[in-house]
């Protein structure tokens, strides 16, 4: 008895001690987070271009606690420090998804994996909010004791998405005060995203920054968000690598009223030529600074002529409008594609020759026939021109599968296909396909709303597509269960190139010897068998579920797995074999949301993986599943995962949906 208690004693000072220590080490944690965050919040008073970045390149201060600075520090200083910070061999990788967190909120998912893809996300995502004064509650400390300005011509350096909305007070700054930012913004944005109707004729703001972006700046990639009235689309496109001329369109751009000359300014009108290269003749007049209100109030009357409107705004300081270029769309993506903007489009591709990617939605409706098949003939004069650039193709929403053969027959020499298609209930019977040759194509995305169709259409393209790497399919629904092994048979045997093979909402409950063929001879490096009820016929899931890890550990091209929502549940502990060979699968992506994986089988799941010790560089996506089921069993199982991979999870509520409950019949 006396030593029973004596041990007692012993364990009850040991677990005081353990207290006492773990209290200390939480206390020197807070402590710590408390001085990164003064010094991020007071960096200002380290005159950050002498002190810190010295302290960053030559000092010993250790490199932990400068890595545990980088996620506090706010846009504008992470920007200035990133090279000091770089040559100490240090990533400043987390400060920018700091950054892009405090912008999305705390439930966004990373999609950017590298050092410049976080910047890049993070420059263009905070310039856009700070240039049109948006309020957002996370922005006060990225811009709290710096100057605004300062703030944004440093990051303009790196913008690379600009968006012209019609939000004139702030548009119009950048011919005023704001224009050495507009001067930056024209060296370094590539892609103009037009995400509001252009308030024409009222202003001319948004034309003339359009005009300097996409004409004297490095603007390739035009993304235009609204159905547009015919003129305003042709002046968008007009000269930007089509030689198309619309007389109508030069009569619009030349429109001026008898009031123009009221107020003492020359307006040169151009005659129409199918070059825009021609060079005007200079006229005298008054810049902004110079002009009355009443004389700015009646700019409304002027031309739209780019060149008129580079005289008129662009400010003394600024370059000489003399000989105003020309630019060239290589990049043209229609957000909402009505049948005006189609109609211009159709006009000016035969000639579009520098035209390298072409992509047109529709967001309430679906592409009626006849305007693709004007699209198709308009695509083929394009395509018989050998020095055509376009290779990629992406359009939706189409009415049949038998466009899509069409569109590919028109342009042979497309790399790259993504189609949307809706099909009409007299369009799911089957049919004979078009005759095809061999095609270009290396990327196939083919998404199907919910409806039968037939197989001739899609075979027939992969058949003829050798070269292809890239096949996405989803939505399918085939008439029989054997047209999906059909489809499996044909990838194998037509399609030997592929690394990518994305397969979504299609019935493969009978296709798991199917499956297993196929990854027999490949090179796959992404596999995504998602929503594609793999095991719902299989007598035991658990052995089925083995030959398929079987099969990927002999694929040692493997590196991106997605079997989401399979209903994988209380089987997926048998995924960790796939790290029991030696050497182990390389996978570096395994998704398995979505499976109603409950606490007590992501536990077993964990105890495997720790057995198995996968690559530290694997990411684990475990959203979707039922964690609120037991909390803390879910979060034991979590701590013993984070040290042996990366892991994704969320906030979603099983109790809230329907779902879980459905899968688990």
């Amino acid at each position: 008895m006396i030593h029973e208690a004596y041990a007692k004693d012993v364990l009850r000072m040991a677990a005081n001690e353990g207290y006492r220590r773990r209290a200390v080490k939480a206390s020197m944690c807070c402590l710590r987070e408390l001085c990164l965050h003064a010094t991020a919040q007071h960096m200002a008073a380290l005159h950050t271009n002498a002190v810190l970045d010295t302290i960053c390149r030559t000092s010993d201060l250790p490199k932990p606690l400068i890595r545990d600075l980088v996620p506090h520090l706010n846009i504008y200083h992470l920007a200035k420090l990133q090279p000091a910070i770089n040559q100490k061999g240090i990533s400043t990788y987390s400060g920018w998804v700091a950054i892009i967190r405090d912008m999305k909120g705390r439930d966004w998912v990373i999609d950017v994996y590298t050092e410049e893809e976080s910047k890049q996300e993070a420059m263009d995502l905070f310039f856009s909010v700070m240039f049109y004064g948006q309020r957002h509650e996370r922005l006060a400390r990225h811009i709290s004791g710096v100057n605004i300005k300062s703030v944004l011509l440093l990051m303009a350096q790196h913008v690379k998405h600009f968006s012209v909305s019609c939000a004139p007070n702030y548009l119009q700054s950048l011919t005023t005060e704001q224009w050495p930012l507009l001067s930056i913004l024209e060296k370094s944005v590539e892609t103009v995203n037009v995400i509001q109707h252009l308030c024409v004729p009222e202003r001319r703001y948004e034309l003339y920054v359009l005009h300097r972006l996409l004409d004297h700046g490095g603007g390739k990639k035009l993304i235009v968000y609204e159905q547009y009235p015919m003129m305003m689309m042709a002046w968008l496109l007009h000269a930007r690598g089509s030689q198309y001329v619309d007389a109508k369109l030069m009569k619009f751009m030349h429109k001026t009223k008898t009031s123009a000359n009221s107020i003492g300014l020359q307006v040169t009108t151009f005659k129409a030529s199918n070059s825009e290269q021609d060079q005007a003749t200079p006229c005298k007049h008054p810049k902004l600074d110079s002009l009355t209100e009443q004389e700015k109030s009646g700019m409304s009357n002027y031309s739209v002529d780019p060149r008129v409107l580079c005289r008129i705004f662009t400010p003394s300081a600024g370059p000489s409008a003399v000989a105003c270029p020309r630019g060239q769309i290589q990049s043209l993506h229609i957000k909402d594609c009505g049948p005006d903007s189609l109609g211009v489009l159709i006009l000016y591709l035969p000639t579009w020759l520098c035209l390298r990617s072409l992509t047109l939605k529709t967001l309430f409706a679906i592409f009626r026939i006849p305007d693709v098949v004007d699209l198709a003939r308009s695509l083929k004069q394009l395509s018989d021109n050998s020095s055509s650039s376009l290779i990629d193709l992406s359009i939706g929403v189409l009415p049949n599968m038998k466009l899509m053969e069409t569109l590919l027959n028109a342009s042979p020499n497309l790399r790259s296909l993504t189609v949307e298609i809706h099909p009409m209930p007299q369009d799911v019977r089957e049919s004979e396909s078009l005759g095809m040759t061999e095609l270009s194509l290396e990327k196939l995305s083919v998404k199907v709303e919910q409806l039968q169709i037939d197989l001739h259409s899609v075979s027939s393209v992969l058949s003829c597509s050798p070269h292809l790497t890239s096949l996405h399919l989803a939505g399918m629904r085939l008439h029989t269960g054997s047209s999906h092994s059909r489809l499996l048979s044909i990838v194998s045997e037509s399609n030997r190139c592929l690394r990518m093979l994305h397969l979504e909402d299609l019935n493969l409950s009978h296709c798991l010897p199917d499956i297993l063929n196929l990854l027999k001879d490949c090179n796959l490096e992404e596999l995504w068998l998602k929503d594609c009820r793999l095991f719902e016929r299989c007598n035991n899931k658990e052995e089925s579920l083995q030959e398929l890890v079987e099969a990927l550990r002999r694929l040692p091209s493997l590196l991106s797995l997605s079997l989401a929502q399979n209903r994988l549940a209380k089987s997926v502990a048998v995924l960790a074999e796939l790290f029991s060979t030696s050497p182990p699968s390389t996978l570096t992506q395994l998704d398995i949301s979505g499976n109603f994986i409950q606490a007590a089988e992501l536990l077993e799941f964990t105890r495997c993986m720790e057995a198995h010790r996968p690559p530290r560089s694997l990411t684990v996506d475990l959203r979707q599943n039922p964690w609120d089921r037991n909390v803390k069993m879910w979060n034991v199982a979590l701590e013993r995962l984070y040290p042996v991979c990366n892991i994704l999870v969320d906030g979603w509520k099983s109790r809230d949906t329907m779902a879980d409950h459905l899968s688990n019949m």
